[in-house]
């Protein structure tokens, strides 16, 4: 760009402040004016805690009216952007012509110099030159000339070539002079040209680092618009502590190593969590389960909580939400809905001290108890004609409760726990440890799955996907998330799939440039006591923590590793 185009460009960098202020308020005028319809505000989405959000309130907000926060600020943070590399160029160009200007005019004044250097040498000569003719004037005689030339003609022709050399000295002086009145003149234009590119340069300095500015607030305010996402993301695939319900957990074929071995095309890969949504605490049920086979009710609670349970006092009525004062064992007990009552005896009546343990608080403290899995899972329907299997589990266990314990338990572990360790056959972890877990033994097709539905029903949305296979390109795709997550946060580290998640994501593409890595050729895990050590991708080791954050982050749909702080996975490769 030359510098008239340059200072023709202030027309439009003039409207950038107007730009910002009509960006703004449009912005503004989208939170000032919310759509009546939502059920939940933007301002509960980004202010709000998010455990005091319902499950329907972090749905509207991940699907809804973050994504629309987000689409909101997009156009005019393009523009912005572009803007602010156009005026970024422009600087560039100017600081180009300015060091070019600058070495012109250290060649004009070199230039000047030389010619100052060579007309004050002429003029030397020059000036020996008169002095001599002085002299020769005062001595010379034209007739005394015209005597000693051969003939007429040679004294004219002494007399012509005095006077043309005279003339000539004469002309070169004057080439000189004007030469350098030149050169004065092109520096003197090269110095304005400098000023006012220097004062241009000013001018769309400042602008930029006004829009520079105006970028920089709107992408932090991006930044913590995708860190709320994330933290909602999270108490979605992390922050549940799933019990079993009165049914089995169901199984998914496409989510279970089987299926994966079985059916995804060669070269796929797909990651498998060792359990899920738990706080791997207290009791597995699943693992009470795969004991019930050769241990009693009291061995498996003092396998999980390192105490058998003692009698107490349990009569009496408990304050149960939505129903009132019920009778604690006849009836509060009898609606447990917590496991299956055509699983074992054994693991039934471990469930029932458990559950009775973990209600007794409740009841001594005169506190009313919640009726889902916040508390323990009631259902009235339940109470009023109780399964037989479990009415024996709770009247053969009545009173009988664990002394100074809270009964924490979830349905599957993963194989491990942290208040008691490995829950195996051998109490022992290892390469294999999987095949040794009680959890596997009591069937639980979340101790090893790869989990693609939102929340954990079998019914949840799959955002089109349906099995959580990934293709090298798909796979590769995580991995260059992980290796630009390390040089810092990134809000376009999302999933590609913005039909479900909305945002600004990196295509594959773009991704793949940042992070260099083109394919997965190799890949391996190691494992540690109940966590994953590392992942190694290609010769370049991650934590196994970093690569749970980019995989949550950055996997297509509603792919994740359900685990809340703590990361025990495998990555399956075909």
């Amino acid at each position: 760009m030359n510098a008239m185009g340059i200072l023709n460009s202030k027309f439009e960098i003039r409207n950038l402040k107007l730009f910002f202020v009509v960006g703004l308020l449009l912005i503004t005028g989208y939170w000032l004016f919310p759509t009546a319809s939502l059920a939940v505000s933007e301002s509960d989405c980004l202010n709000k805690p998010v455990d005091e959000l319902s499950q329907g309130e972090m749905d509207e907000c991940i699907n809804t009216i973050l994504p629309k926060i987000a689409a909101a600020y997009a156009p005019a943070q393009e523009k912005n952007k572009q803007e602010l590399a156009s005026l970024k160029k422009q600087l560039d160009d100017l600081n180009k012509r300015i060091i070019s200007i600058s070495n012109q005019l250290k060649t004009k004044e070199k230039e000047i110099a030389k010619r100052e250097e060579e007309m004050a040498f002429a003029q030397k000569i020059l000036d020996e030159k008169a002095v001599s003719q002085y002299i020769d004037s005062r001595l010379y005689d034209p007739v005394l000339s015209l005597l000693s030339a051969p003939d007429a003609l040679g004294a004219f022709r002494i007399i012509k070539l005095r006077e043309k050399v005279a003339d000539e000295d004469r002309k070169t002086i004057e080439k000189y002079a004007q030469e350098i009145l030149d050169l004065k003149k092109n520096k003197e234009d090269l110095e304005k040209n400098k000023i006012s590119l220097a004062s241009l340069q000013k001018k769309v300095s400042e602008d930029a680092k006004f829009l520079e500015g105006e970028v920089g607030k709107v992408e932090s305010f991006l930044a913590v618009l995708s860190s709320k996402q994330q933290e909602i993301l999270n108490a979605k695939s992390g922050s549940f502590i799933a019990s079993v319900g009165d049914s089995d957990l169901a199984d998914d074929y496409n989510a279970s190593i089987k299926g994966f071995r079985e059916s995804a095309p060669s070269g796929s890969f797909a990651v498998f969590s060792f359990g899920g949504y738990t706080h791997r605490k207290g009791m597995s049920q699943y693992g009470a389960r795969g004991r019930a086979s050769t241990q009693n009710y009291k061995q498996i609670l003092n396998a999980y909580y390192g105490k058998e349970p003692v009698g107490k006092d349990t009569g009496g009525t408990i304050s149960v939400a939505g129903v009132g004062s019920v009778d604690f064992e006849n009836y509060y007990l009898m609606g447990i809905a917590e496991m299956p009552s055509t699983w074992h005896p054994e693991a039934l009546k471990a469930q029932a001290v458990a559950a009775r343990t973990y209600a007794y608080r409740y009841k001594i403290e005169g506190k009313q108890i919640c009726t889902t899995e916040s508390c323990q899972v009631f259902k009235k329907s339940k109470a009023d004609s109780p399964p037989e299997a479990w009415r024996q589990a709770v009247t053969q266990t009545q009173g009988e409760v664990l002394d100074g314990v809270v009964t924490y338990y979830s349905s599957t572990s993963g194989g491990y726990l942290t208040t008691m360790g490995w829950d195996t056959t051998d109490g022992g972890g290892g390469s294999s440890f999987l095949d040794k877990t009680y959890e596997k033994l009591g069937g639980s097709p979340w101790v090893y799955k790869a989990w693609y539905r939102q929340g954990y029903t079998a019914s949840g949305a799959t955002c089109g996907r349906s099995n959580p296979w990934l293709s090298n390109e798909e796979f590769t795709d995580i991995v260059n998330a992980a290796l630009v997550l390390r040089g810092g946060s990134d809000s376009r580290i999302t999933p590609v799939t913005t039909s479900c998640w909305g945002g600004n994501p990196y295509s594959y593409s773009e991704l793949r440039e940042k992070g260099g890595v083109g394919s997965v050729t190799s890949v391996s895990v190691s494992q540690g006591n109940g966590t994953t050590n590392t992942v190694a991708v290609n010769g370049t080791s991650f934590t196994g923590a970093e690569f749970k954050q980019a995989f949550n982050l950055r996997a297509p749909g509603y792919l994740m590793i359900p685990q809340k702080g703590f990361a025990f996975f495998n990555v399956e490769k075909k």
